[in-house]
């Protein structure tokens, strides 16, 4: 029986998309909904909502008897889970085959077996399947979980059995990283998922993450559909996927492939799954888990398989053969994407939350060079990043024909996404795309690690770059200038003039600038230094946010942001404030004092918006550098404070419970 309507139990942009690709079909949609959500995209973009409970996920997206009384309220014959919160819980899917709802998803038997992170372990060794070195079975306390990872070996990875997408996941290197991860992972476990279990494995030293995709039917058809990169991460927390890996070759694919078909057809495993594998330097590749519902990353193989897989498990759900075979998947040009995060890349990484004061993506679909854009989001401009839920704003998608263009078209369509009132990962995500080592494919799960040891700081501008953003900015102001010139007209015999001669100035550089043509021209001759001479074009006017460029025939897209007398220019990750002033100005200026930052270094400020969760010190103690001083949650992750330095508390601002906001005071030391 085709199904008719589909009740999709998850938020945020998974819920979207799924919504699209059912309307497409012809299928009706519901929503579901907790307190925080009533206003959110998919809410307004299903056929039906329900709302389910209070904001905390363990109160309304986890509870199974919401779902099912939403089910039974609205007629759905059908659920589709998404990905996280129900997707992976057997519980969930055997209490819709009992109320004779179909479960887009494997059998439920497949779920227990592949689903927890031990279990799949287990089964992929008795199958043959190569696994990481590690304890499958369940550890008590802190110091069981020492032993076993001296006894492993370290480097181990502490993993939550119920885990994914990065939670309750650490990687320890000594005994006492082994202790506080546990603790750690026990404790986001059982918040995100509501099992606490957890197991330590090997940590494979320079790995790759890569994953295949399979998809089957119920007549015992399975597929794989190629494979995804996956290396790029932090915090276990991927960042860019891409498909195909730029590592794999045409032997190894089809290796990895086929040992990931065998694993499904051994559990009866039907809908779309991914089995995740860690491939060392020599191609050598060992089963990590099987995720038994669809990734975050599946559009990227949809982009180079030309599939909807989203469609495929509503067929598969009705019945239906696959209606291709292995021959018949053939992998077309590249594809990436970036996972937008309300995260503050220059406060290493912290959540972020409050309203998108503007959210403009760049234009999806074919573009005349034919590069494909693609954007999954479950926001809009005006909308409100709560601190309940993972903090993703959307997955930013780019294809073409090659690795290459594929970068390229990200890079420029990040240039041009607009986010603001939310700090978010733009710049850091537009640095890696502009990374040598990122655009050679010499990728790891250390790569960030590696490559930005010391957080990110954003990225400084080449000389190259430098004159072009001081040519832009010169550009802007004389427009500026012409325009307040035309304003104010005459007064009496005297017209305001405005000159063509400036100096530029941002971070320690300055460059003198000559406009001149007219700032209202389609294209200035501009000259810096005295020596460089830039043909400049714009379609930029006041009051625009972002604008294109054409400097010399490169074509810059640059997010504009004017505040009193500077100018802050934004692209590929620079993030840069010139002033523009007029040479005898600027001679002046040069004298003035710099401004002093306040001094915070007696002072524990809260980093994020979050919850206190606890604090570990009281007034009058002596703690030493890198002692926990408290921790703060937000977005479902679990952050612990730490001292930079030896000191004595002087006095304790803030309580346990309290909701904090960035900045606000924890403890004051003496």
């Amino acid at each position: 029986m085709a199904i008719k309507k589909l009740l999709i139990a998850n938020r945020g942009e998974i819920a979207c998309r799924v919504i699209k690709t059912a309307r497409r079909m012809g299928i009706a949609t519901v929503a579901v909904f907790s307190e925080a959500d009533k206003d959110a995209l998919h809410v307004k973009m299903a056929d039906e909502a329900v709302a389910i409970g209070p904001a905390p996920s363990s109160q309304s997206y986890l509870v199974i008897n919401a779902i099912l009384n939403a089910i039974r309220q609205t007629g759905a014959d059908a659920v589709h889970p998404g990905y996280g919160f129900l997707s992976e819980n057997p519980v969930f899917a055997k209490a819709l085959q009992d109320a004779g709802v179909a479960f887009l998803g494997p059998p439920t038997g497949a779920i227990e077996a592949m689903g927890d992170k031990i279990t799949s372990k287990k089964l992929a060794a008795e199958a043959g399947v190569s696994t990481v070195p590690g304890h499958m079975g369940l550890i008590e306390d802190a110091e069981e979980a020492v032993t076993i990872s001296a006894s492993i070996g370290y480097p181990v990875m502490i993993k939550a059995s119920a885990g994914g997408g990065g939670k309750g996941m650490r990687i320890a290197w000594n005994d006492e990283e082994a202790r506080e991860g546990f603790r750690a992972s026990r404790n986001e476990a059982k918040s995100s998922f509501g099992d606490d279990r957890i197991f330590i494995e090997k940590f494979v030293d320079q790995p790759r993450h890569i994953e295949i995709q399979v998809l089957g039917d119920q007549h015992g058809n399975v597929v794989y559909l190629g494979e995804r990169e996956c290396s790029i991460q932090r915090r276990n927390q991927k960042v860019i996927e891409e498909a195909p890996s730029p590592f794999l070759d045409a032997k190894t694919r089809k290796a990895m492939g086929e040992q990931a078909v065998a694993l499904a057809k051994a559990v009866g495993y039907t809908s779309a799954g991914t089995v995740e594998f860690i491939v060392d330097g020599k191609r050598n590749f060992y089963f990590l888990e099987m995720n038994t519902r669809l990734q975050v990353e599946h559009p990227v193989t949809e982009l180079v398989t030309g599939l909807d897989l989203v469609e495929q498990m509503i067929r598969v759900a009705n019945g239906e053969r696959l209606s291709f075979g292995q021959d018949d998947i053939k992998l077309n040009g590249w594809a990436m994407e970036s996972r937008l995060y309300a995260e503050d890349p220059y406060r290493n990484f912290l959540p972020s939350t409050g309203r998108l004061t503007r959210y403009r993506p760049p234009q999806e679909g074919t573009h005349p060079d034919g590069t494909i854009i693609r954007n999954d989001t479950g926001v809009y401009e005006g909308g409100e990043i709560s601190i309940y839920y993972d903090p993703m704003i959307a997955k930013l998608c780019s294809w073409g024909r090659d690795r290459a263009t594929a970068i390229s078209a990200m890079a420029s369509a990040l240039d041009n996404f607009e986010v603001e009132g939310v700090g978010n990962n733009l710049p850091f995500l537009a640095s890696v795309m502009a990374h040598p080592r990122f655009r050679a494919g010499d990728l790891t799960t250390a790569f960030i690690a590696e490559e930005f040891p010391d957080g990110f700081h954003g990225v400084l501008p080449d000389e190259t770059t430098a004159r072009q953003l001081s040519v832009i900015a010169a550009v802007i102001n004389q427009r500026l200038q012409t325009r307040a010139a035309a304003i104010s007209g005459t007064i009496g015999n005297h017209r305001r003039i405005v000159g063509s001669q400036w100096v530029v100035r941002f971070a320690d550089q300055e460059h003198a600038v000559l406009v001149a043509s007219k700032a209202e021209d389609e294209t200035l001759t501009v000259t810096v230094s005295e020596k460089f001479v830039l043909r400049v074009s714009s379609n930029w006017r006041p009051g625009m946010t972002h604008a294109a460029f054409s400097v010399d025939g490169d074509i810059i897209g640059v997010k504009v942001e004017l505040t009193g007398t500077t100018v802050r220019l934004r692209m590929r990750g620079i993030d840069i404030t010139a002033t523009v002033r007029e040479p005898h100005v600027a001679a002046l200026a040069r004298l003035m004092p710099k401004k002093l930052p306040p001094d915070t270094s007696k002072m524990l400020l809260c980093p994020m918006p979050g919850l206190l969760t606890s604090v570990l010190v009281s007034q009058g103690d002596v703690v030493e550098a890198g002692q926990p001083l408290a921790t703060v949650e937000a977005m479902k992750m679990e952050n612990l404070l730490k001292a930079e330095r030896r000191g004595t508390v002087k006095r304790i601002a803030a309580t346990t419970g309290a909701s904090l906001a960035v900045d606000e005071l924890i403890l004051e030391f003496e």
